[in-house]
């Protein structure tokens, strides 16, 4: 869950993008999720200010900034409802938002989550990512994982570590519509890896299972997942 810092203004006409975002396959021990890919994920409408997108903020574990998912403008009301919302202007700025525009309140991820897979509600139908620095795309597609996938979130770590490894795959697969450079995502996956190393030392695992999980993330291993020509795990 991540709450995002508030950014206020109307700038021009965003730059839109539908990112390719086709299903991950799952990497990480059955049983962490009891309805994996429930919602087979497909694309992502994101926007972003035509004048400004940060490829240098790092994925350090903190709230991302200036991060929301926003609400269609032709979703009725009567399927709003169901959603915690907040105004969308609060959280992104140059984007042209109108002033009745909604989002997912920053704070409902895992309401989401739960919620979409109870009413079978497909994201794509009612979201759209707003996200203006590579922390808070990373972020954006990590949640767009959990919202594909349904599980008790136990296993917070192995949980974790699976919306990561789509969230870097998508990156990648998406590296020239984001204008993000190989080097890029290399620093993006070494942070990843940095706090997956975290999360499974704060459960206690042994070095042998951390080991385990962190080959999970290994670069080739992750581009593999989208482009299958890379075999290579070495």
């Amino acid at each position: 869950m991540h709450r995002f810092e508030p950014a206020a203004g109307v700038g021009a006409p965003p730059r839109v993008t539908r990112l390719l975002t086709p299903p991950v396959a799952r990497i990480v021990p059955e049983g962490v999720f009891d309805a994996f890919a429930w919602c087979e994920s497909d694309v992502l409408e994101w926007r972003r200010p035509w004048d400004r997108w940060e490829v240098g903020s790092p994925v350090d574990g903190s709230d991302p900034a200036r991060m929301v998912f926003v609400i269609h403008r032709h979703v009725p009301e009567a399927q709003r409802v169901p959603w915690p919302r907040e105004l969308a202007r609060l959280h992104a700025s140059g984007l042209a938002l109108a002033d009745e525009d909604e989002a997912l309140a920053p704070w409902a991820i895992d309401d989401a989550t739960d919620g979409l897979h109870a009413r079978r509600v497909r994201p794509r139908d009612l979201f759209w990512l707003a996200a203006d620095n590579l922390n808070a795309l990373f972020w954006g597609l990590h949640d767009w994982g959990h919202f594909h996938h349904h599980g008790a979130f136990e296993q917070v770590a192995w949980t974790e570590l699976q919306c990561d490894a789509s969230a870097l795959a998508w990156v990648w697969l998406n590296r020239d519509a984001t204008a993000i450079d190989a080097g890029a995502w290399e620093r993006v996956r070494g942070e990843v890896v940095r706090l997956t190393a975290e999360r499974f030392a704060a459960e206690g695992a042994s070095a042998a299972d951390r080991d385990g999980a962190l080959a999970l993330l290994h670069a080739a291993r992750l581009q593999a997942l989208v482009d299958p020509d890379r075999t290579s795990h070495s």
